[in-house]
Protein backbone atom coordinates (compact mmCIF):
# COMPACT_ATOMS: atom_id res chain seq x y z
CA UNK A 1 0.00 0.00 0.00
CA UNK A 2 2.85 2.38 0.84
CA UNK A 3 4.38 1.76 -2.61
CA UNK A 4 1.09 2.56 -4.33
CA UNK A 5 0.81 5.79 -2.37
CA UNK A 6 4.39 6.73 -3.30
CA UNK A 7 3.79 6.01 -6.99
CA UNK A 8 0.61 8.08 -6.93
CA UNK A 9 2.38 11.00 -5.27
CA UNK A 10 5.20 10.87 -7.83
CA UNK A 11 2.67 10.77 -10.66
CA UNK A 12 0.72 13.61 -9.12
CA UNK A 13 3.79 15.80 -8.63
CA UNK A 14 4.95 15.09 -12.17
CA UNK A 15 1.57 16.12 -13.53
CA UNK A 16 1.67 19.27 -11.44
CA UNK A 17 5.08 20.19 -12.83
CA UNK A 18 3.93 19.51 -16.40
CA UNK A 19 0.81 21.58 -15.83
CA UNK A 20 2.95 24.40 -14.47
CA UNK A 21 5.18 24.38 -17.55
CA UNK A 22 2.22 24.30 -19.94
CA UNK A 23 0.35 27.17 -18.34
CA UNK A 24 3.13 29.29 -16.89
CA UNK A 25 3.27 31.79 -19.71
CA UNK A 26 -0.44 32.20 -20.36
CA UNK A 27 -1.23 32.14 -16.65
CA UNK A 28 1.28 34.85 -15.84
CA UNK A 29 -0.01 37.07 -18.63
CA UNK A 30 -3.65 36.73 -17.64
CA UNK A 31 -2.88 37.23 -13.95
CA UNK A 32 -0.90 40.37 -14.67
CA UNK A 33 -3.69 41.78 -16.80
CA UNK A 34 -6.28 41.04 -14.13
CA UNK A 35 -4.12 42.52 -11.39
CA UNK A 36 -3.67 45.71 -13.40
CA UNK A 37 -7.42 46.23 -13.68
CA UNK A 38 -8.51 45.20 -10.18
CA UNK A 39 -7.33 46.04 -6.68
CA UNK A 40 -7.64 42.66 -5.04
CA UNK A 41 -7.53 42.11 -1.26
CA UNK A 42 -4.07 41.50 0.23
CA UNK A 43 -2.63 38.03 -0.21
CA UNK A 44 -0.28 36.10 2.12
CA UNK A 45 3.10 34.92 0.78
CA UNK A 46 2.52 32.06 -1.65
CA UNK A 47 4.48 29.28 -3.30
CA UNK A 48 4.76 28.64 -7.05
CA UNK A 49 1.96 26.56 -8.48
CA UNK A 50 0.28 25.51 -5.21
CA UNK A 51 -0.28 29.07 -4.00
CA UNK A 52 -1.40 29.06 -0.35
CA UNK A 53 -2.19 25.36 -0.14
CA UNK A 54 0.62 24.82 2.38
CA UNK A 55 -0.98 27.37 4.73
CA UNK A 56 -4.33 25.57 4.74
CA UNK A 57 -3.18 22.03 5.48
CA UNK A 58 -4.43 20.04 7.27
CA UNK A 59 -7.83 21.09 5.94
CA UNK A 60 -9.91 21.66 9.08
CA UNK A 61 -11.55 24.43 11.05
CA UNK A 62 -8.19 25.79 12.24
CA UNK A 63 -6.86 26.44 8.74
CA UNK A 64 -8.89 29.56 7.94
CA UNK A 65 -8.73 30.71 11.55
CA UNK A 66 -4.92 30.57 11.66
CA UNK A 67 -4.33 32.29 8.31
CA UNK A 68 -6.77 35.14 9.04
CA UNK A 69 -5.36 35.65 12.55
CA UNK A 70 -1.90 36.11 11.07
CA UNK A 71 -2.59 38.02 7.84
CA UNK A 72 -5.86 39.88 8.33
CA UNK A 73 -9.67 39.64 8.00
CA UNK A 74 -9.90 40.09 4.20
CA UNK A 75 -7.56 37.99 2.06
CA UNK A 76 -7.18 36.82 -1.51
CA UNK A 77 -6.32 33.12 -1.41
CA UNK A 78 -5.11 30.84 -4.21
CA UNK A 79 -5.05 27.04 -4.06
CA UNK A 80 -3.44 25.93 -7.31
CA UNK A 81 -6.01 27.20 -9.88
CA UNK A 82 -8.77 27.85 -7.36
CA UNK A 83 -9.06 31.44 -6.12
CA UNK A 84 -11.34 32.82 -3.44
CA UNK A 85 -11.69 35.64 -0.94
CA UNK A 86 -11.55 34.85 2.79
CA UNK A 87 -13.66 37.04 5.12
CA UNK A 88 -13.23 36.71 8.87
CA UNK A 89 -14.57 39.80 10.66
CA UNK A 90 -18.10 40.80 11.70
CA UNK A 91 -17.94 44.17 9.94
CA UNK A 92 -16.92 42.56 6.65
CA UNK A 93 -19.53 39.81 7.09
CA UNK A 94 -22.12 42.59 7.39
CA UNK A 95 -21.00 43.88 3.99
CA UNK A 96 -21.41 40.41 2.46
CA UNK A 97 -24.67 39.44 4.18
CA UNK A 98 -26.39 42.84 4.26
CA UNK A 99 -24.83 45.66 2.21
CA UNK A 100 -24.04 43.48 -0.84
CA UNK A 101 -26.47 40.66 -0.07
CA UNK A 102 -27.89 40.48 -3.59
CA UNK A 103 -24.41 40.51 -5.14
CA UNK A 104 -23.41 37.53 -3.00
CA UNK A 105 -26.71 35.66 -3.28
CA UNK A 106 -25.38 32.72 -5.31
CA UNK A 107 -23.44 29.63 -4.29
CA UNK A 108 -20.09 28.72 -5.87
CA UNK A 109 -20.19 26.12 -8.64
CA UNK A 110 -17.93 23.28 -7.53
CA UNK A 111 -16.09 20.80 -9.73
CA UNK A 112 -18.33 18.18 -11.38
CA UNK A 113 -21.45 19.52 -9.65
CA UNK A 114 -23.37 18.43 -12.74
CA UNK A 115 -22.22 14.87 -12.09
CA UNK A 116 -23.59 14.62 -8.52
CA UNK A 117 -27.09 13.25 -7.97
CA UNK A 118 -29.30 16.18 -9.09
CA UNK A 119 -26.27 18.46 -8.70
CA UNK A 120 -27.56 21.16 -11.04
CA UNK A 121 -31.16 21.26 -9.81
CA UNK A 122 -30.68 21.34 -6.03
CA UNK A 123 -32.11 24.27 -4.08
CA UNK A 124 -29.25 24.88 -1.65
CA UNK A 125 -26.64 25.11 -4.38
CA UNK A 126 -28.79 26.72 -7.08
CA UNK A 127 -27.70 30.05 -8.60
CA UNK A 128 -29.78 33.08 -7.67
CA UNK A 129 -32.69 33.30 -10.12
CA UNK A 130 -36.34 32.42 -10.73
CA UNK A 131 -36.02 28.81 -9.55
CA UNK A 132 -34.18 29.69 -6.35
CA UNK A 133 -36.58 32.52 -5.50
CA UNK A 134 -39.59 30.26 -6.04
CA UNK A 135 -38.17 27.46 -3.88
CA UNK A 136 -37.14 29.90 -1.15
CA UNK A 137 -40.68 31.26 -1.06
CA UNK A 138 -42.15 27.73 -1.04
CA UNK A 139 -39.77 26.72 1.74
CA UNK A 140 -40.49 29.68 4.02
CA UNK A 141 -44.25 29.84 3.30
CA UNK A 142 -45.06 26.11 3.36
CA UNK A 143 -42.30 23.50 3.67
CA UNK A 144 -40.62 24.90 6.79
CA UNK A 145 -43.27 27.44 7.78
CA UNK A 146 -44.38 27.52 11.44
CA UNK A 147 -47.78 25.84 10.70
CA UNK A 148 -46.06 22.89 8.99
CA UNK A 149 -43.47 22.65 11.79
CA UNK A 150 -46.32 22.62 14.32
CA UNK A 151 -48.10 19.94 12.27
CA UNK A 152 -45.01 17.71 12.37
CA UNK A 153 -44.25 18.35 16.05
CA UNK A 154 -45.76 15.01 17.05
CA UNK A 155 -43.12 13.30 14.87
CA UNK A 156 -40.27 14.94 16.77
CA UNK A 157 -42.00 14.20 20.08
CA UNK A 158 -42.28 10.52 19.26
CA UNK A 159 -38.67 10.25 18.12
CA UNK A 160 -37.33 11.96 21.26
CA UNK A 161 -39.51 9.68 23.40
CA UNK A 162 -38.11 6.61 21.59
CA UNK A 163 -34.57 7.78 22.26
CA UNK A 164 -35.30 8.47 25.94
CA UNK A 165 -36.80 4.99 26.40
CA UNK A 166 -33.70 3.45 24.85
CA UNK A 167 -31.43 5.48 27.13
CA UNK A 168 -33.54 4.48 30.15
CA UNK A 169 -33.03 0.81 29.26
CA UNK A 170 -29.26 1.39 29.05
CA UNK A 171 -29.43 3.18 32.41
CA UNK A 172 -31.20 0.25 34.04
CA UNK A 173 -28.55 -2.12 32.69
CA UNK A 174 -25.77 0.34 33.59
CA UNK A 175 -24.55 0.18 30.00
CA UNK A 176 -22.65 2.88 28.18
CA UNK A 177 -24.03 4.45 25.02
CA UNK A 178 -22.53 6.33 22.10
CA UNK A 179 -24.59 9.46 22.61
CA UNK A 180 -23.33 10.98 19.36
CA UNK A 181 -24.63 7.99 17.38
CA UNK A 182 -27.99 8.14 19.19
CA UNK A 183 -28.40 11.83 18.38
CA UNK A 184 -27.56 11.25 14.72
CA UNK A 185 -30.16 8.47 14.62
CA UNK A 186 -32.67 10.81 16.26
CA UNK A 187 -32.19 13.56 13.67
CA UNK A 188 -32.18 11.04 10.81
CA UNK A 189 -35.46 9.53 11.93
CA UNK A 190 -37.09 12.90 12.54
CA UNK A 191 -36.08 14.31 9.14
CA UNK A 192 -37.13 11.09 7.37
CA UNK A 193 -40.59 11.12 8.90
CA UNK A 194 -41.06 14.85 8.31
CA UNK A 195 -40.06 14.42 4.66
CA UNK A 196 -41.78 11.19 3.70
CA UNK A 197 -43.48 9.62 6.73
CA UNK A 198 -41.04 6.78 7.32
CA UNK A 199 -38.26 6.08 9.81
CA UNK A 200 -34.58 5.43 9.06
CA UNK A 201 -34.17 2.85 11.81
CA UNK A 202 -36.78 0.48 10.43
CA UNK A 203 -35.27 -2.42 8.54
CA UNK A 204 -35.41 -2.74 4.78
CA UNK A 205 -37.13 0.56 4.05
CA UNK A 206 -36.48 3.38 1.64
CA UNK A 207 -35.37 5.91 4.24
CA UNK A 208 -32.54 3.76 5.53
CA UNK A 209 -31.35 3.28 1.96
CA UNK A 210 -31.46 7.04 1.44
CA UNK A 211 -29.36 7.56 4.56
CA UNK A 212 -26.70 5.26 3.17
CA UNK A 213 -26.87 6.95 -0.22
CA UNK A 214 -26.43 10.36 1.42
CA UNK A 215 -23.30 9.13 3.17
CA UNK A 216 -21.98 7.83 -0.16
CA UNK A 217 -22.75 11.19 -1.79
CA UNK A 218 -20.81 13.12 0.86
CA UNK A 219 -17.88 10.74 0.52
CA UNK A 220 -17.72 10.95 -3.28
CA UNK A 221 -18.20 14.74 -3.24
CA UNK A 222 -15.18 15.05 -0.95
CA UNK A 223 -13.08 13.10 -3.43
CA UNK A 224 -14.32 15.00 -6.47
CA UNK A 225 -13.64 18.33 -4.73
CA UNK A 226 -9.98 17.76 -5.61
CA UNK A 227 -10.92 18.90 -9.12
CA UNK A 228 -11.63 22.42 -7.81
CA UNK A 229 -7.88 22.93 -7.42
CA UNK A 230 -7.42 22.64 -11.17
CA UNK A 231 -9.95 24.76 -13.02
CA UNK A 232 -7.82 24.44 -16.15
CA UNK A 233 -5.50 21.89 -17.64
CA UNK A 234 -5.35 18.08 -17.89
CA UNK A 235 -5.67 17.43 -14.13
CA UNK A 236 -9.15 18.94 -13.94
CA UNK A 237 -10.80 15.66 -14.99
CA UNK A 238 -8.53 13.39 -12.93
CA UNK A 239 -10.95 12.91 -9.97
CA UNK A 240 -13.82 12.07 -12.31
CA UNK A 241 -11.63 9.61 -14.19
CA UNK A 242 -10.99 7.88 -10.86
CA UNK A 243 -14.49 8.01 -9.35
CA UNK A 244 -16.83 8.69 -12.27
CA UNK A 245 -18.33 5.20 -12.37
CA UNK A 246 -19.30 5.43 -8.71
CA UNK A 247 -21.01 8.76 -9.35
CA UNK A 248 -23.05 7.36 -12.24
CA UNK A 249 -24.12 4.34 -10.16
CA UNK A 250 -25.06 6.67 -7.31
CA UNK A 251 -27.27 8.72 -9.66
CA UNK A 252 -29.13 5.62 -10.78
CA UNK A 253 -29.64 4.33 -7.22
CA UNK A 254 -30.99 7.66 -6.04
CA UNK A 255 -33.34 8.10 -8.96
CA UNK A 256 -34.87 4.62 -8.70
CA UNK A 257 -35.40 4.93 -4.95
CA UNK A 258 -36.83 8.45 -4.87
CA UNK A 259 -39.07 7.81 -7.89
CA UNK A 260 -40.58 4.86 -6.03
CA UNK A 261 -41.33 7.02 -2.98
CA UNK A 262 -42.78 9.78 -5.18
CA UNK A 263 -45.13 7.32 -6.84
CA UNK A 264 -46.29 6.02 -3.46
CA UNK A 265 -47.14 9.56 -2.35
CA UNK A 266 -48.95 10.26 -5.63
CA UNK A 267 -51.14 7.19 -5.15
CA UNK A 268 -51.97 8.22 -1.58
CA UNK A 269 -52.77 11.78 -2.69
CA UNK A 270 -55.26 10.48 -5.28
CA UNK A 271 -57.23 8.89 -2.45
CA UNK A 272 -56.77 11.31 0.45
CA UNK A 273 -55.68 14.56 -1.23
CA UNK A 274 -52.84 16.91 -0.28
CA UNK A 275 -54.57 18.84 2.51
CA UNK A 276 -54.47 16.09 5.13
CA UNK A 277 -53.46 16.92 8.70
CA UNK A 278 -50.63 14.39 8.45
CA UNK A 279 -49.20 15.64 5.15
CA UNK A 280 -45.41 15.55 4.93
CA UNK A 281 -42.89 17.62 3.00
CA UNK A 282 -43.06 15.42 -0.08
CA UNK A 283 -46.82 16.01 -0.25
CA UNK A 284 -46.21 19.79 -0.25
CA UNK A 285 -43.63 19.49 -3.03
CA UNK A 286 -45.87 17.21 -5.11
CA UNK A 287 -48.72 19.69 -4.81
CA UNK A 288 -46.41 22.45 -6.09
CA UNK A 289 -45.24 20.16 -8.91
CA UNK A 290 -48.83 19.58 -10.05
CA UNK A 291 -49.82 23.25 -9.78
CA UNK A 292 -50.26 24.52 -13.36
CA UNK A 293 -50.43 28.13 -12.13
CA UNK A 294 -47.19 28.02 -10.11
CA UNK A 295 -44.74 30.89 -10.55
CA UNK A 296 -42.09 28.35 -11.58
CA UNK A 297 -42.80 24.91 -12.97
CA UNK A 298 -40.66 22.50 -10.97
CA UNK A 299 -39.82 18.99 -12.20
CA UNK A 300 -39.61 15.65 -10.46
CA UNK A 301 -35.85 16.05 -10.34
CA UNK A 302 -36.30 19.34 -8.48
CA UNK A 303 -38.32 17.49 -5.83
CA UNK A 304 -35.71 14.73 -5.50
CA UNK A 305 -32.88 17.25 -5.28
CA UNK A 306 -34.72 19.27 -2.63
CA UNK A 307 -35.28 16.20 -0.46
CA UNK A 308 -31.62 15.25 -0.78
CA UNK A 309 -30.61 18.79 0.22
CA UNK A 310 -32.79 18.64 3.34
CA UNK A 311 -31.44 15.28 4.33
CA UNK A 312 -27.79 16.32 3.98
CA UNK A 313 -28.25 19.69 5.65
CA UNK A 314 -30.62 18.70 8.44
CA UNK A 315 -29.19 15.61 10.07
CA UNK A 316 -25.51 15.49 11.04
CA UNK A 317 -25.10 19.23 11.64
CA UNK A 318 -27.84 19.50 14.27
CA UNK A 319 -26.70 16.29 15.92
CA UNK A 320 -23.16 17.65 16.23
CA UNK A 321 -24.36 20.84 17.95
CA UNK A 322 -26.39 18.72 20.39
CA UNK A 323 -23.31 16.65 21.19
CA UNK A 324 -21.20 19.72 21.90
CA UNK A 325 -23.96 21.20 24.07
CA UNK A 326 -24.38 18.11 26.25
CA UNK A 327 -20.60 17.75 26.48
CA UNK A 328 -20.17 21.33 27.67
CA UNK A 329 -22.94 20.86 30.24
CA UNK A 330 -21.31 17.69 31.57
CA UNK A 331 -17.98 19.50 31.83
CA UNK A 332 -19.68 22.43 33.62
CA UNK A 333 -21.89 20.84 36.31
CA UNK A 334 -22.93 24.21 37.77
CA UNK A 335 -24.42 25.21 34.42
CA UNK A 336 -26.01 21.75 34.11
CA UNK A 337 -27.75 22.19 37.48
CA UNK A 338 -28.90 25.69 36.57
CA UNK A 339 -30.49 24.41 33.33
CA UNK A 340 -32.24 21.57 35.18
CA UNK A 341 -33.55 23.92 37.86
CA UNK A 342 -35.01 26.21 35.20
CA UNK A 343 -36.72 23.26 33.47
CA UNK A 344 -38.17 21.93 36.72
CA UNK A 345 -39.41 25.39 37.71
CA UNK A 346 -41.10 26.08 34.36
CA UNK A 347 -42.19 22.60 33.25
CA UNK A 348 -42.78 20.73 36.50
CA UNK A 349 -43.11 16.95 36.46
CA UNK A 350 -44.09 16.48 32.81
CA UNK A 351 -41.64 16.05 29.91
CA UNK A 352 -40.34 19.30 28.46
CA UNK A 353 -42.02 20.21 25.16
CA UNK A 354 -40.93 22.21 22.13
CA UNK A 355 -43.44 24.93 23.06
CA UNK A 356 -41.72 25.36 26.45
CA UNK A 357 -38.48 26.64 24.91
CA UNK A 358 -39.70 30.25 24.73
CA UNK A 359 -40.02 30.17 28.55
CA UNK A 360 -36.53 28.71 29.14
CA UNK A 361 -34.19 31.68 28.56
CA UNK A 362 -31.16 30.13 30.27
CA UNK A 363 -31.56 26.94 28.24
CA UNK A 364 -31.58 29.08 25.11
CA UNK A 365 -28.49 30.93 26.31
CA UNK A 366 -26.64 27.62 26.67
CA UNK A 367 -27.57 26.57 23.12
CA UNK A 368 -26.62 29.96 21.68
CA UNK A 369 -23.25 29.79 23.40
CA UNK A 370 -22.62 26.35 21.91
CA UNK A 371 -23.71 27.56 18.47
CA UNK A 372 -21.18 30.37 18.89
CA UNK A 373 -18.38 27.97 19.81
CA UNK A 374 -19.38 25.14 17.45
CA UNK A 375 -21.43 26.50 14.51
CA UNK A 376 -23.12 23.79 12.46
CA UNK A 377 -21.36 25.09 9.32
CA UNK A 378 -18.12 26.88 10.29
CA UNK A 379 -17.59 28.50 6.86
CA UNK A 380 -20.37 30.05 4.72
CA UNK A 381 -19.59 30.04 0.98
CA UNK A 382 -20.97 32.49 -1.54
CA UNK A 383 -20.27 33.36 -5.19
CA UNK A 384 -19.91 36.96 -6.35
CA UNK A 385 -22.47 37.64 -9.10
CA UNK A 386 -20.81 40.88 -10.26
CA UNK A 387 -17.60 42.72 -9.48
CA UNK A 388 -18.01 44.95 -6.43
CA UNK A 389 -15.97 46.66 -3.74
CA UNK A 390 -15.66 45.46 -0.13
CA UNK A 391 -13.63 47.53 2.31
CA UNK A 392 -12.06 49.38 -0.63
CA UNK A 393 -10.95 46.24 -2.48
CA UNK A 394 -12.34 44.72 -5.69
CA UNK A 395 -14.11 41.38 -5.42
CA UNK A 396 -14.11 39.84 -8.94
CA UNK A 397 -17.21 38.42 -10.56
CA UNK A 398 -17.69 34.65 -10.09
CA UNK A 399 -15.01 34.35 -7.38
CA UNK A 400 -15.91 32.33 -4.30
CA UNK A 401 -16.18 34.20 -1.00
CA UNK A 402 -15.66 32.15 2.17
CA UNK A 403 -17.02 33.80 5.33
CA UNK A 404 -15.33 32.21 8.35
CA UNK A 405 -18.16 32.09 10.89
CA UNK A 406 -15.99 30.13 13.32
CA UNK A 407 -13.35 32.88 13.41
CA UNK A 408 -15.93 35.68 13.71
CA UNK A 409 -17.64 34.10 16.70
CA UNK A 410 -14.30 33.53 18.44
CA UNK A 411 -12.89 36.96 17.68
CA UNK A 412 -11.24 38.33 20.87
CA UNK A 413 -12.10 41.84 19.69
CA UNK A 414 -15.79 40.95 19.90
CA UNK A 415 -15.95 38.38 22.68
CA UNK A 416 -14.27 38.43 26.08
CA UNK A 417 -12.32 35.16 26.57
CA UNK A 418 -13.86 33.84 23.34
CA UNK A 419 -12.81 30.19 23.79
CA UNK A 420 -14.56 29.88 27.17
CA UNK A 421 -18.01 28.33 27.53
CA UNK A 422 -20.01 31.15 29.15
CA UNK A 423 -23.81 31.05 28.57
CA UNK A 424 -24.23 34.30 30.51
CA UNK A 425 -23.14 36.15 27.37
CA UNK A 426 -26.66 35.48 26.07
CA UNK A 427 -28.55 35.73 29.34
CA UNK A 428 -29.43 38.81 31.35
CA UNK A 429 -30.76 37.74 34.72
CA UNK A 430 -31.79 41.32 35.45
CA UNK A 431 -33.09 42.99 32.25
CA UNK A 432 -33.34 46.34 34.04
CA UNK A 433 -29.56 46.57 34.11
CA UNK A 434 -27.21 47.16 31.22
CA UNK A 435 -24.61 44.80 32.63
CA UNK A 436 -24.81 41.03 32.38
CA UNK A 437 -23.73 38.44 34.94
CA UNK A 438 -20.10 38.60 33.85
CA UNK A 439 -19.75 42.38 33.85
CA UNK A 440 -20.27 42.49 30.07
CA UNK A 441 -22.78 44.75 28.36
CA UNK A 442 -25.88 42.71 27.60
CA UNK A 443 -26.72 42.48 23.91
CA UNK A 444 -29.76 40.69 22.49
CA UNK A 445 -28.44 38.11 20.02
CA UNK A 446 -31.06 36.57 17.76
CA UNK A 447 -30.63 33.47 15.64
CA UNK A 448 -31.66 35.49 12.58
CA UNK A 449 -30.62 38.97 13.62
CA UNK A 450 -28.58 41.85 12.27
CA UNK A 451 -25.73 41.46 14.75
CA UNK A 452 -23.06 39.86 12.58
CA UNK A 453 -20.81 38.95 15.47
CA UNK A 454 -23.25 36.05 16.07
CA UNK A 455 -23.95 34.21 12.81
CA UNK A 456 -24.34 30.47 13.59
CA UNK A 457 -26.58 29.88 10.55
CA UNK A 458 -24.97 32.33 8.15
CA UNK A 459 -26.74 35.48 7.02
CA UNK A 460 -28.55 37.24 4.21
CA UNK A 461 -31.04 35.67 1.87
CA UNK A 462 -28.84 32.55 1.52
CA UNK A 463 -28.77 31.95 5.26
CA UNK A 464 -29.98 28.56 6.49
CA UNK A 465 -33.75 28.31 5.81
CA UNK A 466 -34.11 25.61 8.46
CA UNK A 467 -32.54 27.59 11.32
CA UNK A 468 -35.80 27.84 13.31
CA UNK A 469 -36.39 24.09 13.10
CA UNK A 470 -32.77 23.32 14.00
CA UNK A 471 -32.72 25.78 16.91
CA UNK A 472 -35.96 24.48 18.45
CA UNK A 473 -34.94 20.84 17.96
CA UNK A 474 -31.55 21.37 19.60
CA UNK A 475 -33.09 23.21 22.57
CA UNK A 476 -35.85 20.68 23.14
CA UNK A 477 -33.60 17.61 22.78
CA UNK A 478 -30.88 18.93 25.08
CA UNK A 479 -33.49 20.03 27.63
CA UNK A 480 -35.02 16.53 27.67
CA UNK A 481 -31.61 14.87 28.14
CA UNK A 482 -30.81 17.20 31.04
CA UNK A 483 -34.25 16.78 32.61
CA UNK A 484 -34.22 12.99 32.50
CA UNK A 485 -30.61 11.88 33.00
CA UNK A 486 -27.34 12.48 34.74
CA UNK A 487 -24.28 11.48 32.75
CA UNK A 488 -21.08 9.65 33.63
CA UNK A 489 -18.23 9.98 31.13
CA UNK A 490 -16.58 7.01 29.44
CA UNK A 491 -17.43 3.39 28.82
CA UNK A 492 -17.18 2.51 32.49
CA UNK A 493 -18.50 5.85 33.71
CA UNK A 494 -15.26 6.74 35.48
CA UNK A 495 -14.12 9.53 33.15
CA UNK A 496 -13.70 13.02 34.56
CA UNK A 497 -14.57 15.18 31.56
CA UNK A 498 -15.64 14.83 27.94
CA UNK A 499 -12.79 15.21 25.45
CA UNK A 500 -13.58 18.43 23.55
CA UNK A 501 -11.12 17.97 20.68
CA UNK A 502 -12.63 18.98 17.35
CA UNK A 503 -12.23 16.54 14.46
CA UNK A 504 -11.74 17.19 10.75
CA UNK A 505 -14.41 17.79 8.14
CA UNK A 506 -16.50 20.54 6.58
CA UNK A 507 -18.51 20.74 9.82
CA UNK A 508 -17.21 20.54 13.40
CA UNK A 509 -17.48 16.89 14.45
CA UNK A 510 -16.08 15.56 17.69
CA UNK A 511 -12.66 13.97 17.22
CA UNK A 512 -13.58 11.12 19.58
CA UNK A 513 -16.77 9.12 20.09
CA UNK A 514 -19.04 10.57 22.77
CA UNK A 515 -19.32 7.55 25.07
CA UNK A 516 -21.06 7.90 28.43
CA UNK A 517 -23.32 6.10 30.88
CA UNK A 518 -26.83 7.54 31.39
CA UNK A 519 -28.10 7.62 34.99
CA UNK A 520 -31.86 8.01 35.33
CA UNK A 521 -32.92 11.18 37.17
CA UNK A 522 -36.60 11.39 36.25
CA UNK A 523 -38.86 9.55 33.82
CA UNK A 524 -41.70 11.88 32.77
CA UNK A 525 -41.70 10.26 29.33
CA UNK A 526 -42.83 6.95 30.91
CA UNK A 527 -45.78 8.36 32.84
Amino acid sequence: MADYILYFLLFFLSCLFLLFLLHKTSGSASSSAAAAKLTLPPSPPSLPLIGHLHLLLPANYKSFFNISSKYGPLLHIRLCSLQYVLVSSASLAAEIFRTHDLTFSSRPDFAFSEEYPYGKVGFLGAPYGDYWRYMKKLTMMEVLAPPQLARSRFVRNEEISRMLHKLLLSSQKKESVDLGAELIKLTNNSICRMMMSTRCSEENNEAENIRKLVNDTIEIATKLAFGDLFSEGPLKRLPFWLFGKKVLKLNIRFDVLLEKILQQHEERAKIHGFERDDRDLMDILLKAYLDEKAEFKITRNHIKAFLLDLFIAGTGTSAEVMQWTIAELINHPNVFRKVRQEIECVVGSRLVEETDIVNLPYMQAVVKECLRLYPAVPVARRACRETCKVNGYDIPKDIMVAVDLFAIMRDPNLWENPDEFRPERFYNANPNKDEGDQGMKHIQYEIKGQNFSFVPFGGGRRGCPGSLLAYNTINRTVAALVQCFDWKVGKDGNGEKVNMEIGTGISLPMAHSFICVPVSHSTPFVA
